[in-house]
């Protein structure tokens, strides 16, 4: 009798446990799921790393690509000196009133302003001549004037102990040695104080129509752009220019570069959008090409500016500069 009523106590024993593991799965099943999203994301990552990937290569190859510069053929000697010699026809055609931008009466003074512009501008020598040329009109005044009276009269064209000390130094050489005569000569130019191959060649093409190519840092500038030389020293560039011009265009030439280089083809910022001869030059692109921007950047009386003499030739087109101190 004791044993009957123990079946249904166990049957409710065994239901009960059946009761809690079923809880247990169903309050274990909940987490097992957040496990299981937790877990997702990060076996998703290198896969999103991947599409984004595949995104970002297909952007860069839709992007339009950067244009290249164009690519020019090689040019052979002849080419090139065709090339160079249609370039001074053209620089001729606009630029028919170059010339020496100093202003002198003889080749004395030709030769002493030359001297001066030496690190500075025409302009300035132009501006502090006019004392200079009254106080010592010739080479045995400046050979006898006090070097501190000369320092003081040059004084506005920078490095002045320098320059009087070669001003005077070939004034005497002048004096004692041609008569006081400047010679025509480029051997006995380059003798005098302070006179290398660029001053003897402006003062022979200018003074005595000896032609020369003076070789200026806006000459060279220029010879290397156009493509006629490669190299910097100046002799060799005059060297490797005299082998492709005739002798007889030498010194208009030179002006006519000179020109250009200090109008249009400017050092840091050269006028290509301007230039008359860009589909002629090799290194267009190297400065502004919008031709309005490029129009801004033009000097002198191509710029509506007043030029570098204070006396300019009679079929000179533009104004003439103003005097040391004018407003």
């Amino acid at each position: 009798m004791n044993e009957t009523p123990a079946k249904p106590a166990a049957k409710k024993a065994t239901a009960k446990k059946t009761t809690a593991k079923k809880t247990a799965t169903k309050t274990a099943a909940p987490t097992t799921t957040t496990a299981a999203k937790k877990t997702t994301p990060a076996k998703r990552a290198p896969a999103a790393k991947k599409a984004a990937a595949k995104r970002t290569a297909a952007t860069k190859a839709a992007a339009p690509a950067q244009k290249a510069a164009p690519v020019r053929k090689p040019e052979s000697r002849v080419a090139m000196v065709r090339r160079a010699r249609r370039i001074n026809r053209e620089l001729a055609e606009l630029y028919p009133y170059a010339h020496p931008e100093l202003d002198f009466t003889n080749p004395f003074e030709l030769l002493v302003a030359t001297v001066l512009s030496a690190q500075t501008t025409d302009l300035r020598v132009n501006q502090t001549t006019p004392r200079l040329f009254a106080a010592c009109p010739t080479p045995e005044d400046m050979a006898a004037i006090p070097p501190e009276q000369l320092e003081e009269l040059i004084r506005p064209t920078g490095f002045f102990r320098a320059k009087a000390k070669s001003l005077i130094g070939l004034s005497t050489a002048l004096r004692d040695r041609f008569g006081g005569e400047v010679p025509g000569r480029l051997e006995d130019l380059v003798t005098l104080p302070g006179v290398g191959r660029k001053t003897a060649n402006v003062v022979l093409g200018n003074a005595f129509g000896v032609p020369g190519i003076t070789v200026d840092t806006h000459f060279g500038r220029l010879a290397r752009r156009f493509g006629w030389t490669t190299a910097q020293d100046a002799e060799k560039v005059e060297a490797d220019v005299a082998e492709i011009f005739p002798k007889s265009d030498w010194t208009m030439l030179s002006h006519r570069v000179v020109f250009h280089g200090r109008r249009v083809c400017h050092s840091r910022k050269p006028a290509c959008g301007a230039c008359p001869i860009a589909p002629l030059c090799p290194a267009y692109g190297e400065g502004e090409t919008d031709p309005e921007k490029a129009k801004k950047l033009l000097k002198y009386e191509l710029g509506g500016q007043p030029g570098q003499r204070l006396k300019p030739p009679a079929d000179y087109p533009g104004r003439p500069a103003a005097p040391l101190g004018a407003s």
